[in-house]
């Protein structure tokens, strides 16, 4: 798998090159491309975007294997890899590393509903007994199917929404009562003072946001066939669901939401650093990408956690950007593991910027550890009923999240770039 992953690497690496020297040519010809050097301009950017998703899967198939063999490993008590049942210590929700589950047909059994086992069901009537994916009664060996939940699902938000992946600030809180955060809106100042002249005062100004904890859903139905049919393979198909649902619904929060019954987006509170000239439909020059670069102050601009986010339309758009000395601004990552570039900061894709058009934020810049993201009770339950569809013969799973988000540094951490009104 990795072989095939540094291929197609080698091969997107060339691919950039081949337009490379298109968009040269053109530019030391001084002249616009040609019907037919655009019509290669497209078919090598479209080709950049297929090897971008086909590296992206091959990515995410080889890390699902190796999530796979560590539940299996987990389950059957062996002592190999490098997961969370791996040599040493203890198994990761307190199970001792040298003792097991019974054996991996107890999963498989609840898998199907057989029996009442470490594995609880919701039932609709009575007492709800369900164990959230984080707790349960290590003894009765209970925490080894919801930790592994937990860990998929987590994988899966961080791939879908960019501002997890680029390291905003995640605050774990046991309960969901709103938190303050406090945070300095003005610094104080100094200036000369004469000779026995009074020293005026200047005190630094604070304020506070405040982190509540928005309930996220996820509702995921089975039939009893697929169930028998797959096995305890079925976990990782039912994490990557729920998590994408999940994902999707608070990542679109996390750029673009208003704080009125849903989170504060950072495009919401975030300052706008550069607007876009006028005639040019909301497109964005070099001199812009630069300019917003240079927008944001110093300290937050040379964070490690200082990142580029837009929508994948605007990727084509920036590849055929240079600098005043011929430079293109964005670079290609590629080598494993190393994102794409701009001005030496990383690019991360998020569907729910806006692309560009006129007056729309279609870029975003800046130190995204001051978004503050709170998830609250513990992270994601995960729950099953098999009566909820009982008429259907379908096994219902349903995945819960709390979580909030917001700014706290609203003047000069990130910074957007916001096409002209016309």
């Amino acid at each position: 798998m990795s072989d095939m992953i540094q291929r197609l690497r080698e091969r997107r690496g060339n691919v950039w090159e081949q337009a490379k020297g298109l968009a040269d040519k053109a530019a030391e010809e001084n002249r616009a491309f040609s019907a037919e050097e655009q019509g290669t301009w497209d078919a090598l950017n479209e080709e950049l975007d297929k090897l971008d998703a086909r590296i992206k899967s091959a990515i995410d198939t080889a890390q699902r294997s190796k999530d796979a063999d560590a539940a299996f490993d987990r389950l059957s008590g062996g002592q190999g890899g490098s997961g969370a049942g791996g040599q040493g210590g203890q198994r990761q929700g307190g199970t001792p590393a040298g003792q097991a589950p019974q054996d991996q047909g107890e999963l498989r059994a609840w898998m199907r509903g057989e029996g009442g086992g470490r594995f609880y069901d919701v039932k609709p009537n009575g007492p709800i007994d369900f164990r959230s994916l984080t707790k349960g009664a290590a003894a009765a060996g209970g925490n080894t199917v919801p930790t592994s939940f937990y860990d998929r699902l987590i994988a899966h938000l961080i791939q879908t929404s960019a501002i997890l992946q680029s390291g905003a600030t995640v605050l774990n809180t046991d309960s969901g009562e709103t938190i303050q955060v406090p945070k300095t809106t003005a610094h104080s100042s100094g200036a000369i003072v004469t000779e026995g002249g009074t020293i005026g005062t200047s005190e630094p100004t604070f304020g506070q946001i405040s982190l509540g904890a928005y309930k996220y859903g996820a509702l995921i139905q089975v039939s009893r066939e697929l169930l028998d049919d797959t096995g305890v393979d079925l976990e990782g198909y039912l994490a990557m669901q729920a998590g994408r649902a999940l994902g999707n619904a608070f990542g679109a929060h996390a750029i673009t939401g208003t704080g009125t019954g849903q989170p504060r987006g950072v495009v919401t509170d975030a300052t706008n650093g550069v607007t876009g000239g006028t005639g040019v439909t909301g497109a964005f020059t070099a001199d812009n990408v630069i300019d917003l670069f240079f927008s944001v102050i110093a300290p937050y601009r040379r964070s490690t956690a200082a990142v580029w986010m837009m929508a994948d339309s605007s990727i084509a758009a920036l590849r055929k950007l240079k600098d005043s000395t011929g430079q293109y601004l964005w670079q290609p990552g590629l080598q494993a593991g190393a994102p794409d570039m701009i001005l030496g900061k990383p690019v991360l894709m998020d569907p729910n910027v806006a692309a560009v058009a006129l007056s729309a934020k279609s870029l975003i810049f800046g130190d995204m550890s001051q978004y503050f993201v709170r998830l609250a009770g513990g992270g994601i339950r995960f729950e099953r009923s098999d009566e909820f569809a009982f008429n259907s013969d379908m096994v219902t799973f349903r995945a819960l999240m709390r979580a909030d988000g917001a700014l706290v540094d609203l003047t000069g951490a990130v910074k957007l770039f916001t096409g002209a009104a016309s």
